[in-house]
């Protein structure tokens, strides 16, 4: 298990931010290493799921995914011959309180579809590149609301240097964005924190 310590968030009080737990998918379904890989494609079509977390003495120890089953096990020969492990691959955790944007950046860095989500040192769910997907929309609705800002369009009093929305340094939520060098960077950023 690779885990990621969580950043600190500068604003208690936030209520917009999406956070890992907010989507992930939870229970955590299992198999042990040593079970067939046939047994385990069986375990995710009965769960309809698309993955497998590996635990061994209840510690993951990776991951079975739809994908592995069909490259590292079907396309190399009888699949009878396979056991879990030997088409695991490495999962890649998230801490629970992170934000989905930290989910994508992971998933986009590791070229990985999924990621554990890991609360107080237990894994408690799943996140999917899909579940990220499926709350981008209203991401970008408030992107285009920043930009519209800036631009003037909405006819908002507000100056337009100051907008709210994700950090462009540290990715966190911040209602006091300004624009400095072809970036927004929120009040913590610019060292102007209370």
């Amino acid at each position: 298990m690779v885990k990621k310590p969580v950043r600190e968030h500068a604003d208690a009080n936030m209520t917009t931010r999406v956070v890992v737990r907010d989507i992930m998918n939870s229970p955590v379904i299992s198999a042990a290493p040593g079970d067939s890989v046939s047994g385990v494609a069986k375990k995710m079509k009965s769960e309809k799921i698309g993955s497998i977390v590996i635990m061994d003495k209840d510690k993951p120890v990776g991951l079975v995914t739809d994908f592995d089953i069909v490259v590292n096990g079907v396309a190399r020969g009888d699949v009878s011959k396979f056991k879990a492990k030997d088409v695991m691959q490495d999962l890649h955790t998230i801490e629970s309180e992170e934000s989905i944007t930290e989910a994508a950046r992971l998933l986009r860095k590791h070229n990985i579809k999924r990621l554990g989500v890991v609360y107080k040192g237990r894994l408690v769910g799943i996140i999917s590149a899909s579940d990220v997907i499926a709350v981008t929309p209203d991401l970008i609705d408030v992107v285009s609301e920043k930009a519209a800002i800036i631009r003037g369009e909405l006819g908002i009093t507000r100056p337009a240097r100051m907008v709210s929305g994700y950090c462009d340094e540290c990715g966190e939520w911040s209602d006091s964005l300004q624009y400095e060098e072809e970036q927004f960077i929120c009040e913590v950023c610019r060292g102007e924190a209370s």
